[in-house]
C-alpha cells in the first residue's frame, strides 16, 4: 500500500510537472507571447521546487511524510480545477508554482520512505528506478491527455484548459491512497530541533563527495529538460509538424525514458553503475550527432498531418532518451546509500534543490538561443553539459569508493 500511495503520488505529477513543455507550446500559440517568455514557465515550476525544498526539507520529517503529501495534493487540486475558468498567462504561472510547490513536498517524503522501504543499495536502486520509472510513465500519458484536448483546427483554441478538470479529479484520486496508506513517520533524535536540521542539511552541502553529485545532478537535470521541455517546439517549428502530432511524437521520448529506467533495475544487479552511466553518457553523444543533422536537411513540410509522414529526426531525437534515464536515480541512489537514513530527509533536499536550478537553468537557456539562432544550434549545445557531466562521474566515482572503504573498515 505504501508502495502504491508513492507510485501513484509520482505518477499524477509526472504529468503535471512534465506537461511544460506542452504548455509552453500552448501559451505561445493561445496567449500569443515569446518564447523567452513562455521560457519563465520552467523557472516558476523549479524555483519554486528549489526554495521551498531549501527551506522546510529538514522539517518534513517532524511534520510527517503523510501530512507533507496530503497538503501538496490538496494544493494541486484546488490550483487545476480553478485553471479552466481564469484562462489567462499569468494564473498558468501561479499553478505551475503550485505545482512545484507540492512537488517539493511530495519528492522529500517519497525518497525518504524509499529508504524506509530498501535495507541495502541494490534494492535502494532497485525500487529507486522502478518508482522514477513509474514517473515517467506518467510524462509519456501526460502527452496523450493534453493532445487529446487540444483542437486540431485551431491552435489558438483555449479548450486545451480543460485538461486540468481531469488532472484535479486524478489528484483527488491519489489524496485518497495517501490518506489510507500506512506510512510510518520518522525516528527523530531527542535533541533533534528544527533548526539544528536545517544546519545540518546546510552542513552536507560542504562535503566533497556532496559538492560533486549536486554538480552532477545539476547538469543532468539541465540536459533533461533543456531536450523534454522544448521538443514539442522543436517538433512543431523545426521538423514542421502540425501541434498535435508534434505532442503526440514527443512520447517517444518519454517512452525512452521509461523503457531506460525500468530496465535500468535490472541491469544494475549485475553491473557496476559507473561504466553503465559511462556507456549512457556516449551513446547520449551519439544519438545527437547522428540525429541532429537529419533535422538540418529537412525542409518545412506544411502537409504532414499524422505519425507517418514525420521526418526520420521526429523519431530518433526522443531515443536520447534511452540513454539518459538510468543516469538520475543512479546517482540519486549511490549518494543516498552512503548516508544513514535520518539523513536522507536532507540530502533530497539538496538533491531536489539543485535539480530545480538545474531544469530553470536549462530550459531557460535552450528558450534563449532557440529564440536567437534555432532549435538545432540550441540542441546542439546539450554535447557540452554532455561531456562536463562524463568528467563530474569520475570524481563522484572517487569519492564515493572511499567512503564506501571506510564504511567498510570501520
Amino acid at each position: 500500500m505504501i508502495i502504491a500511495a508513492i507510485a501513484v503520488s509520482y505518477y499524477v505529477f509526472a504529468i503535471l510537472l512534465n506537461s511544460v513543455g506542452t504548455v509552453i507550446l500552448q501559451s505561445i500559440n493561445s496567449f500569443d507571447i515569446s518564447k523567452p517568455q513562455a521560457s519563465t514557465l520552467e523557472g516558476f515550476k523549479d524555483l519554486s521546487i528549489a526554495i521551498v525544498s531549501f527551506l522546510i526539507a529538514s522539517v518534513i520529517p517532524r511534520v510527517g511524510y503523510k501530512l507533507a503529501m496530503l497538503f501538496g495534493l490538496a494544493l494541486v487540486a484546488v490550483a487545476c480545477s480553478l485553471a479552466p475558468s481564469i484562462a489567462n498567462f499569468l494564473f498558468i504561472k501561479i499553478l505551475f508554482a503550485c505545482i512545484g510547490t507540492a512537488f517539493a513536498l511530495v519528492k522529500v517524503s517519497v525518497y525518504a520512505v524509499i529508504g524506509q522501504l530498501s535495507s541495502y543499495t541494490k534494492a535502494h536502486s532497485s525500487l529507486m528506478n522502478t518508482i522514477e520509472g513509474i514517473f515517467m510513465l506518467g510524462v509519456l500519458s501526460g502527452y496523450w491527455i493534453f493532445a487529446g484536448f487540444i483542437d486540431p483546427n485551431n491552435d489558438a483554441s483555449l479548450a486545451w484548459l480543460n485538461v486540468y478538470y481531469l488532472l484535479a479529479t486524478m489528484v483527488a484520486f491519489t489524496f485518497l491512497i495517501v490518506m489510507f496508506a500506512p506510512i510510518a513517520p520518522v525516528q527523530l533524535a531527542n535533541e533533534s530541533t528544527i533548526a539544528s536540521e536545517f544546519t545540518s542539511m546546510l552542513k552536507l552541502a560542504y562535503k566533497p563527495l556532496v559538492l560533486v553529485f549536486i554538480f552532477s545532478i545539476f547538469l543532468y537535470v539541465l540536459i533533461e529538460q533543456g531536450i523534454g521541455s522544448w521538443l514539442p517546439t522543436f517538433n512543431n517549428e523545426v521538423l514542421g509538424l502540425p501541434t498535435q502530432v508534434s505532442i503526440q511524437i514527443t512520447s517517444i521520448f518519454a517512452i525512452a525514458l521509461a523503457v531506460g529506467r525500468l530496465t535500468a533495475g535490472a541491469v544494475l544487479r549485475k553491473m557496476n553503475w559507473y561504466p553503465f552511466l559511462n556507456i549512457c553518457l556516449a551513446g547520449m553523444a551519439v544519438v545527437m550527432l547522428i540525429s541532429l543533422p537529419l533535422a538540418e536537411t529537412n525542409d518545412i513540410q506544411t502537409d504532414v498531418a499524422s505519425w507517418s509522414d514525420a521526418p526520420l529526426a521526429a523519431f530518433l531525437i526522443p531515443m536520447i532518451g534511452l540513454m539518459m534515464a538510468p543516469i538520475y536515480p543512479v546517482i540519486n541512489s549511490v549518494m543516498l546509500s552512503t548516508l544513514p537514513l535520518a539523513q536522507h530527509a536532507p540530502m533530497t533536499g539538496l538533491i531536489v534543490v539543485f535539480s530545480a536550478l538545474g531544469g530553470t537553468t536549462g530550459s531557460i537557456i535552450t528558450g534563449f538561443v532557440f529564440d536567437a539562432i534555432g532549435g538545432q544550434n540550441a540542441f546542439y549545445l546539450s554535447l557540452v553539459p554532455i561531456a562536463a557531466l562524463m568528467a563530474t562521474l569520475f570524481f563522484f566515482k572517487k569519492a564515493s569508493s572511499s567512503i564506501y572503504q571506510q564504511g567498510a573498515q570501520s
